[in-house]
């Protein structure tokens, strides 16, 4: 039998394929429990299982990285990618978390907005990393250009709902209850932006 001297090269694409999809499934979840608003911590128990799911991705992805010598692009914008994937979700966990810790019996206009556009910025972060394998670095590009369009909108709705918390609510608690909800949706819009610039600067190595 002979000696494999270069081991066969590992598929990272394929596990980014399925951590940006996870990404884009807890998004969805996160659009339908700021819309309805019933069976809440339903939703958030199914939300939590694809953050926990998104941690393995994570792992594997890393784990792979350190036993893997030839890497399709670069090993650091493998780990960043990664890792932000991970944020991403996380902080969409983080706000369906507050919802149920925080008892609140209805939603607001911002927060659907908000997460309606934050899905629709996972689902052009999902096609950037499908083109990554392809090499189809001009598709890359426009994709790009649309999170940070959406990144960009999700900031003046985040500037808005801040605005009218302060101005119209009375309730301190229902503020600052809310006000951290709205961060985690602008916070994960900023890590798609931050996955948006990992890609950019893949192409430009790679292009």
């Amino acid at each position: 039998m002979p000696i494999r001297f270069f081991p066969k090269e590992v598929d990272f694409f394929e596990v980014f394929d399925k951590a940006a999809a996870n990404v884009t499934h807890a998004a969805t979840l996160l659009v339908a429990m700021m819309e309805h608003f019933s069976t809440v911590e339903a939703w958030a128990k199914e939300i939590h299982e694809l953050e926990q799911e998104g941690d393995l991705f994570t792992h594997d992805i890393i784990r792979k990285l350190n036993k893997t010598f030839v890497t399709p692009i670069d090993r650091e914008d493998i780990h960043a990618l990664a890792t932000t994937l991970d944020d991403i979700i996380d902080l969409i966990w983080a706000a369906a978390d507050r919802l149920t810790v925080f008892k609140l019996k209805e939603s607001t206009k911002w927060a659907v907005t908000m997460s309606r556009d934050l899905l629709l910025t996972t689902e052009f972060v999902h096609k950037a990393i499908k083109k990554l394998r392809e090499k189809n670095y001009s598709h890359i590009q426009e994709y790009c250009i649309e999170i940070n369009k959406l990144e960009n909108r999700l900031d003046r709705e985040f500037r808005d709902a801040l605005g009218y918390l302060f101005e119209e609510i009375k309730d301190p608690i229902l503020i600052i209850k809310w006000k951290e909800i709205y961060e985690h949706l602008e916070d994960a819009s900023d890590k798609c932006e931050d996955v948006a610039n990992i890609l950019e600067g893949v192409v430009l190595k790679h292009a």
